[in-house]
């Protein structure tokens, strides 16, 4: 997934910046690094991945083949990961002219276009969503990144990928239910009345006799009353 990413971005940096003299590489910015560069550099270094839990999936998945689940199986789990974009020459203006080329060209896509995802990816139709520029979390700064790296602070681009993962666990699943649904009433222990098709069904209660020895209905004596 990060190597995927990784190409994806570097692709679209090459094609801001239109130039076979300018390298893209993925690199820390450390301070022995950057002594070492004797050609026009843009460096998409990835300083950090954690999972996005707002985009956590609860249940399950399933692929059906004419309306018969054929795998059942987790929602993918998805990460951000942030990416600090450099450029780096012998002069100032040359960095910036830089930057300015690849985050004007960035800006355009508010995801990965497919022509750059994986096939895993594009054949799953999977939207990557890709941010330019946010502010860093709370938890983090940019001059902490620079400072665990041992160099000076720099102009830098973060840019940020939310990726899907698909999680390699299938869930077992029965077999589809071809009948409809049976139920049985009948006693199997013997411990009890058996209520089957042969229960017995105690009779009607014999309604008792009115006071005066009639057994006419109340609705009847009142006919006889008029």
């Amino acid at each position: 997934m990060i190597g995927q990413v990784d190409e994806a971005l570097r692709t679209l940096v090459r094609e801001a910046v239109d130039s076979s003299d300018v390298e893209v590489v993925l690199d820390a910015p450390t301070k022995d690094w950057a002594a070492r560069r004797n050609a026009p550099t843009i460096d998409v270094y990835l300083y950090d991945l954690r999972e996005d839990l707002r985009r956590r999936s609860r249940g399950f998945l399933e692929n059906r083949r004419e309306g018969e689940v054929t795998a059942r199986f987790l929602p993918p789990r998805h990460f951000r990961l942030s990416y600090l974009v450099t450029a780096w020459t012998q002069r100032p203006e040359d960095e910036h002219r830089l930057l300015d080329a690849t985050l004007a060209y960035l800006l355009r896509f508010d995801a990965l276009p497919g022509r750059v995802l994986d096939p895993q990816l594009a054949d799953h139709g999977a939207r990557v969503p890709l941010f330019v520029g946010l502010p860093p979390p709370e938890d983090r700064g940019f001059a902490d990144v620079w400072t665990a790296l041992g160099g000076e602070l720099k102009p830098s681009i973060d840019v940020v990928v939310d990726v899907p993962v698909l999680t390699p666990v299938s869930v077992p699943f029965g077999p589809p239910v071809e009948e409809g649904l049976r139920i049985d009433l009948h006693d199997t222990d013997g411990g009890g009345q058996d209520l089957g098709a042969h229960a017995h069904v105690p009779p009607a209660p014999t309604p008792r006799p009115a006071p005066g020895g009639s057994t006419s209905s109340p609705r009847a004596r009142a006919r006889k009353r008029r």
